[in-house]
């Protein structure tokens, strides 16, 4: 996959590392931040074989519209025959995470070593 430019937007940065694009979401996570994040996300989950992560960790607040993000971000990976991880750390976006069911599904590590350490956590449906 070609590097895509960074985003200049104040809730996610863009980087690479082994191999795989990782998305760091930062701050509030709400609708007005879904809005920047959507765009973005939905060019490298577009690409066939994406090999993404979505970092959580330096977010304060997450609503469910960074549910929705994160639902969106893995059908897309899915459905493009990819891997999605996720890093978070924050009990309450955990928890969030667990009482919906997202949890099951995409397997929340505690940093990104960790994360990119692990075999494919993509795998169940929705």
């Amino acid at each position: 996959m070609e590097q895509e430019p960074a985003p200049l937007t104040r809730h996610l940065r863009v980087h690479r590392d082994r191999g795989h694009t990782v998305l760091e979401f930062r701050g509030e996570i709400d609708i007005a931040a879904a809005m920047e994040i959507t765009p973005y996300l939905d060019r490298v989950t577009a690409h066939p074989e994406v090999r993404l992560v979505i970092d959580l960790r330096r977010v304060d607040f997450f609503d469910c519209s960074g549910l929705r993000l994160l639902y969106r971000a893995r059908r897309r990976v899915l459905d493009q025959d990819g891997e999605l991880r996720l890093v978070c750390t924050h009990p309450l976006t955990l928890r969030i995470m667990r009482v919906t069911g997202l949890a099951r599904l995409l397997p929340a590590h505690a940093n990104l070593d960790a994360a990119l350490g692990q075999p494919e956590a993509t795998s169940g449906s929705l």
